[in-house]
């Protein structure tokens, strides 16, 4: 008898918890690159 006890995808849910963390890490990088291009082109 195969036992049908896995547990249920959590797929959405990290995808979810990537795009959560992702986001802001990429506008503060984004932000990073553009006003330290300022800074150092004047």
């Amino acid at each position: 008898m195969p036992s049908d006890s896995s547990p249920p995808s959590r797929r959405g849910l990290i995808a979810f918890a990537w795009l959560w963390v992702g986001t802001p890490l990429a506008y503060g990088l984004y932000e990073l690159v553009r006003k330290a291009t300022q800074l150092f082109t004047g």
